[in-house]
């Protein structure tokens, strides 16, 4: 039987620098973290934002771990990384 879908929303917000897409994909990859959608854009020629949606759901980190790993994965960067459950995020921002 095939394990339910875990979602997550990962938030990456700071200095555009190269690579950051790559080294935020590659850190949930490497915590077998699948990415659904993805939606990045530099605002003001600068400001990096980004935003994924990912299943955890074969994956044996919990949130904390995945956080830390993902704010590892850009340490040095001036970028602030935060992952939420997709289900607490949708009801913490409903209409």
């Amino acid at each position: 039987m095939e394990k339910k879908r875990k979602e997550i929303i990962v938030t990456v917000i700071g200095k555009d620098e190269v690579g950051i897409v790559a080294k935020i994909a590659t850190a949930l990859a490497e915590a077998t973290i699948n990415i659904i959608d993805i939606n990045q854009s530099i605002l003001g020629g600068e400001l990096f934002a980004m935003t994924l949606l990912a299943d955890r759901g074969k994956s044996a980190l919990s949130l904390p771990e995945i956080t830390a790993r993902l704010q590892d994965s850009v340490a040095g960067l001036a970028l602030k990384v935060t992952v939420q459950d997709s289900e607490v995020f949708q009801y913490m921002h409903r209409v």
